[in-house]
């Protein structure tokens, strides 16, 4: 009988095909491009990702009208040297990093928060998993497609602040302070998308509703930032005399353990923003043991993993 041209399926000759089966690979991938696709279609991810830059673009503008108002006079061009002098460039890295991390949260809960609470809801792990696809494949595609969004977000305003300092201060210090400021602020950018990362997928997991998966989150995230604000004034109010265990528990929250980690990595206790010394300053809180930070980090975020990794389940027949 000779096939229908017309019909959905014409070509009939695979029927006799006897070969090898090979299984589809980059199934991950292929999982994280759709939520990133998906992410890139809200139009309140690309402000975020502006806002997220705002120290950034305010440092710009001041040092750029330092710079202008440089040229009307001798006095200026001393006075502007004098600033620029005192400004020290990672601190500017770190505040612009530290002054992020409202954008990132609210990123975080707008992509991350239904990306398997939303599959549990409409049960798409039955289709997930009833295709040649590992829950290995499920949980890498689903963490690459947040941790990708979120890289890009705190990457690119960083990138950009780079670029226009090196070709505008690099006389006054910028790149000779620490020629590795790029790099380290890679590896900062990186660490902290993959905390946001690792734990909103396994508290999204927990959930099947994205909603209430994204204020769990984000009740988290407030309530561990109010208890390391008090323990910062408990701090500030010993004037740096508080025992360690109080220097430590600053950043016992989910924005100050990126914090902490940040300052280790650049090697630095912080500074007042946009190099403006008030009269009287805070006192600065060390940067916590790099080490320990990233193994209690590591830890935390394996948990959350460990918690998605049991709640993603593959579908099983019975005969």
């Amino acid at each position: 009988m000779t096939p229908n041209p017309t019909g959905p399926i014409a070509d009939l000759r695979y029927r006799n095909y006897d070969g090898k089966l090979l299984p589809p690979n980059q199934m991950w991938w292929v999982i994280a491009r759709q939520s990133i696709a998906q992410a890139l279609k809200k139009k309140s991810l690309w402000f975020l990702m502006a806002a997220s830059g705002w120290y950034y673009i305010i440092m710009i503008i001041i040092l750029f009208f330092v710079e202008q108002n440089a040229a009307g006079s001798e006095m200026a061009k001393v006075a502007m040297e004098q600033f620029l002098e005192g400004i020290v460039w990672k601190d500017q890295f770190l505040n612009g990093f530290v002054f992020a991390q409202l954008s990132l949260l609210l990123v975080t809960l707008m992509i991350g928060s239904g990306t398997i609470a939303n599959d549990n809801r409409a049960n798409a792990l039955l289709v997930y998993l009833s295709k040649p696809c590992s829950k290995l494949d499920y949980l890498v595609g689903k963490w690459i497609g947040v941790f990708l969004p979120l890289f890009v977000l705190l990457g690119t305003p960083t990138l950009l602040f780079y670029v226009y300092g090196a070709l505008t201060f690099s006389q006054y210090g910028f790149i000779s302070a620490d020629p590795w400021i790029l790099p380290k602020m890679v590896v900062v950018v990186a660490i902290s998308a993959a905390i946001h990362s690792s734990l909103i997928v396994g508290v999204s997991s927990l959930f099947n509703q994205g909603r209430l998966a994204g204020a769990t989150y984000a009740g988290i995230y407030f309530l561990s930032n109010f208890f390391t604000v008090l323990m910062s004034f408990f701090f500030q109010f010993s004037k740096g005399k508080a025992p360690d265990a109080v220097q430590y528990l600053t950043y016992a929250s989910i924005d100050g353990i990126q914090t902490g980690i940040a300052k280790a990595i650049l090697n630095t206790k912080g500074s007042p923003p946009f190099g403006f010394m008030p009269r009287n300053p805070a006192t600065p809180i060390p940067a916590p043991n790099l080490t320990v930070a990233l193994l209690l980090t590591a830890l935390v975020c394996a948990v959350a993993l460990f918690a998605a990794w049991r709640r993603v389940r593959a579908v099983e027949v019975i005969g």
